[in-house]
C-alpha cells in the first residue's frame, strides 16, 4: 500500500486536488459581491501556486492573504477585463452580423491573450495596474505556445461544462466544485515556466 504513504505520488496529486477544490470553493464564495472576482482570481492564483509548490502555510490563509494584498489593483484590472469580456459574451449572443465576425473572433482573441496572464501577474509581482495590464498582453504573444496551452485548458473544461448542461446534468455539479481552483492548478506549472526569466 505504498501508493497511500504521505509521500506518495497519489497522496500528492490527491492532496493537490483537495486543495484545489478549497481554493475553488474560496473563489466562488468570495466572487459573490461579482466585484471582488478580480482580487479572488488573483487570490486563486497564488494560493493555487504555493500549494503545488509546497510553500508552507495552509491554503486558507495563503488565499485570504493574498486576497487583501491584491484587491485594489486586482479589482481594476477586473474592471477592464470584466466589462470588456461581458461586452465581447454580449456581442456573441446579440450581434449575429456576420460582417462583425472577424472583429469578435479578433477582439475575443486579444482578450484571452491577457486575461490568461493578468491576474497571474498581479499575485506575482509587484506593479502598478497600467504596467501590469501592458505585461500581461506581452507575455500572452511572447509566451504564445503557454497562453495556447492555458487557453486550451479553459476551453476543454467549458467544453465540458456545456456538454453536461445539454447531454449529461449530472455532472454539472461535480464540474462545478472542481472549477476554476482546478484549471488554475493546471495552469501553474506553464505560468512558473513563463515566469522563470523573469525570477532569475
Amino acid at each position: 500500500m505504498r501508493f497511500l504513504s504521505p509521500d506518495s505520488k497519489f497522496m500528492q496529486e490527491l492532496g493537490n486536488l483537495t486543495d484545489a477544490i478549497w481554493i475553488n470553493i474560496l473563489m466562488l464564495v468570495t466572487s459573490i459581491p461579482l466585484v471582488t472576482a478580480g482580487a479572488a482570481l488573483a487570490a486563486g492564483h497564488d494560493a493555487a501556486r504555493r500549494a503545488v509548490q509546497g510553500e508552507a502555510g495552509g491554503v486558507t490563509a495563503n488565499y485570504f492573504r493574498a486576497f487583501r494584498a491584491n484587491f485594489a489593483k486586482a479589482t481594476a484590472l477586473w474592471i477592464v477585463f470584466g466589462a470588456t469580456g461581458a461586452a465581447l459574451a454580449w456581442s456573441w449572443v446579440v450581434l449575429q452580423i456576420t460582417p462583425l465576425l472577424v472583429p469578435k473572433i479578433g477582439l475575443s482573441i486579444v482578450w484571452a491573450l491577457g486575461f490568461e496572464w493578468v491576474f497571474a501577474l498581479q499575485a506575482r509581482f509587484e506593479n502598478t495596474v497600467g504596467r501590469t495590464l501592458a505585461n500581461a498582453f506581452v507575455m500572452g504573444v511572447s509566451r504564445l505556445p503557454l497562453t495556447l496551452g492555458m487557453t486550451l485548458i479553459d476551453a476543454v473544461w467549458l467544453a465540458l461544462l456545456v456538454a453536461s448542461w445539454f447531454y449529461f446534468p449530472q455532472g454539472l455539479f461535480l464540474l462545478l466544485v472542481l472549477g476554476y481552483g482546478t484549471l488554475l492548478t493546471f495552469h501553474v506549472p506553464l505560468l512558473e515556466r513563463g515566469f522563470k526569466p523573469m525570477l532569475g
